[in-house]
C-alpha cells in the first residue's frame, strides 16, 4: 500500500475513533449533525475505494489487451532482401525493427542497433549485404499473456527493444520498449488521477 493509501486511511480512522471518544456537544443546527456523518462516511467510502482500486494496476494486463489498442500488422521481410531494402522499408514504415520471416516462420529480427553495429560498424556494403546475414537470430519473443510488467522486465534485462509477439507459433505482432513506457506513463498518470 503506498503511502498516501495509507495516510488517507489513518486519517479516516483518526477521525472516526476521536469522534467516538469526544464528549457530545449540541450543535445549533441538526443538519450540521448529519453533515458530520456523511463527511465521515464519505471519507471511508473513498479510503475504501482507494484500498481496492491499488491492486488494479495495468501492469498486470497481457499485452494482448495493448495488442487491441494498436495497429495489429505484422511487418516482414524476406531474409534474402538487401539491408538497404529492409531499411528503406523500416524508414517508409516510421518503425525500429523488421520482423525476418520463411513464410510464416520467424527466424530473426533486424532492428536499428543491427544496422548501426553490423553493418555500418562491420563496413559492410547494405546494397550487398542481406538481411539474413547481420538480423539477430532466435529473437526473445513473449506472447499475448505475457504482462506487461514481464514485457518491460524481459526489455530491460535482456537489453533489448522489440519484442515479437508469437501465440502458438504464429507472430501475432510486436511490442517496443516504447510501447510498454507509454502504457506503464499512462497507467501512473491514471493513478494519480483516481487520488
Amino acid at each position: 500500500m503506498s503511502r498516501i493509501h495509507r495516510l488517507a486511511l489513518a486519517a479516516v480512522l483518526l477521525q472516526s475513533t476521536s469522534l467516538i471518544h469526544a464528549e457530545e456537544v449540541d450543535l445549533p443546527f441538526p443538519f450540521l449533525e448529519w453533515s458530520v456523518y456523511v463527511l465521515l462516511l464519505f471519507g471511508l467510502v473513498v479510503a475504501i475505494g482507494i484500498f481496492i482500486h491499488r491492486g488494479k494496476s495495468d501492469k498486470a494486463e497481457p499485452l494482448s489487451k495493448l495488442m487491441e489498442e494498436r495497429s495489429a500488422a505484422v511487418h516482414s521481410v524476406a531474409p534474402e532482401i538487401s539491408v538497404t531494402e529492409c531499411v528503406r522499408q523500416m524508414n517508409e514504415l516510421k518503425i525500429g525493427a523488421m520482423l525476418v520471416m520463411v513464410g510464416e516462420q520467424l527466424v530473426g529480427i533486424f532492428t536499428e542497433r543491427d544496422a548501426m553495429t553490423r553493418v555500418l560498424g562491420g563496413g559492410l556494403d547494405p546494397t550487398h549485404t542481406l538481411v539474413s546475414e547481420v538480423m539477430s537470430s532466435d529473437p526473445v519473443c513473449v506472447t499475448p499473456s505475457t504482462t506487461l510488467e514481464e514485457a518491460r522486465a524481459l526489455v530491460t534485462t535482456k537489453r533489448i527493444r522489440h519484442l515479437p509477439v508469437v501465440d502458438n507459433g504464429n507472430v501475432v505482432g510486436m511490442v517496443s520498449s516504447g510501447d510498454l513506457t507509454h502504457w506503464l506513463v499512462r497507467d501512473q498518470s491514471l493513478q494519480i488521477g483516481d487520488l
